[in-house]
């Protein structure tokens, strides 16, 4: 519990600037955003490590919020299974692709859409401090040529993509 508090605090701390449209995506459809995600690879933080067929879900509220629900499992397929319910308001309405998350009830920190391609199969989420991201696909793998694409924009966006760390999906 102590690793969420300062992971949010951290992560609040990072975004205080308010405008971090030069590093989202233009546009993001929120009907069509809505779903599963796979967790294909991460800037690796404690709560995740280990983490094997993580999947990030979105569900659109009627007031237009978004309920997060986020499972994994530690160690491998058949490990302690891991469940987060954080909840996101859409802070950027004019392009969606900015949210602030919040966990605990307590701690809100922005939620930046850096990558997402044009038919919703592949995104990446990212934070103003660039510490921590998220590759996410609507398949439990990315194909190698949008998955170079993907490091290319991060990097852009001055990313440490050789800190990544692959999600294990394992499915059977």
């Amino acid at each position: 519990m102590r690793i969420l508090i300062i992971l949010a605090l951290l992560l609040v701390l990072s975004g205080c600037r308010n405008d971090h449209s030069d590093q989202t995506v233009a546009g993001v459809n929120l009907e069509k955003f809505m779903g599963d995600w796979y967790v294909i690879s991460i800037l690796p933080n404690s709560i995740e490590k280990n983490a094997v067929n993580s999947i990030e879900s979105y569900q659109l509220t009627e007031k237009g919020d978004v309920d997060i629900t986020y499972t994994f499992y530690q160690g491998s397929p058949k490990g302690k299974k891991k469940v987060m319910h954080p909840k996101a308001t859409i802070y950027n309405r004019e392009s969606n692709s900015e949210w602030r998350v919040k966990f605990l009830g307590l701690f809100k920190f922005p939620y930046l859409i850096i990558w997402l391609d044009d038919d919703y199969e592949t995104t990446v989420i990212g934070v103003p401090n660039k510490k921590y991201a998220w590759i996410m696909s609507r398949s439990p793998e990315i194909e190698s040529e949008k998955y170079g694409q993907i490091l290319t924009r991060m990097r852009e966006l001055g990313y440490e993509v050789d800190k990544l760390k692959e999600i294990p999906q394992i499915w059977e």
